[in-house]
């Protein structure tokens, strides 16, 4: 999708602005106009999409740092369309998965979901990304109903589906690999290594 680049924005809305006042004060309203009505469209534009599109182009080339200034650089997050808001938190979310901050993005992950996002893809991808998280924090029983979730949504991306399965099957191995025996014992108060009382003798 083609993106303006932000600074170049920010310069054409100020310089808008600024070139349809000055047109207006010296010409009158009808010379100014058009200045102003497209540093209006951009700002508009700014407001309602913010930097998320050339952020998560950033994100995707793992150019971390600058997508977090790019991210940064949408400073009114709360005037976002509502898929954009909560792609927003969702990009939050991913750059604190980055940084190993997982409850972070647990935090984040849960705003973008609260808030909206456009379509299924891009709910399953955000709860496949809250699965890794509670995966990661040993929250095993979380995660597997995170994918359940995701089961019940309409994913048409190819690639989101072959990372939901892949994720669904490191949990089964992760269960798998669970002693069944020994989560008997350790539910009856079974410590490995500890010693067993000797009969007392009579």
């Amino acid at each position: 999708m083609f993106t303006i680049n932000v600074y170049l924005r920010l310069a054409l809305i100020a310089g808008g602005f600024a070139a349809g006042a000055i047109l207006w004060a010296a010409y009158g309203f009808w010379y100014g106009f058009p200045f102003l009505l497209i540093a209006i469209v951009l700002l508009i534009g700014y407001l309602l999409l913010g930097t998320i599109l050339s952020t998560n182009q950033l994100l995707s080339k793992m150019q971390l740092e600058e997508a977090e200034k790019r991210l940064k650089l949408t400073l009114f997050p709360g005037l976002l369309l509502m898929g954009y808001k909560g792609v927003y938190y969702m990009t939050h979310g991913a750059l604190a998965m980055q940084k190993k901050d997982m409850n972070g993005a647990e935090n984040w992950l849960k705003k973008a979901l609260a808030s909206g996002l456009p379509s299924d893809n891009e709910r399953g991808a955000a709860m496949l990304q809250l699965a890794v998280v509670y995966g990661s924090k040993g929250n095993r029983q979380s995660a597997i109903n995170q994918i359940a979730e995701i089961k019940k949504l309409n994913i048409t991306e190819p690639m989101l589906r072959e990372q939901i399965k892949d994720m669904e099957k490191q949990l089964k191995m992760m269960q798998q690999s669970m002693n069944p025996s020994m989560v008997g014992m350790m539910a009856k108060g079974f410590r490995p290594g500890s010693k067993r009382r000797q009969p007392r003798v009579r």
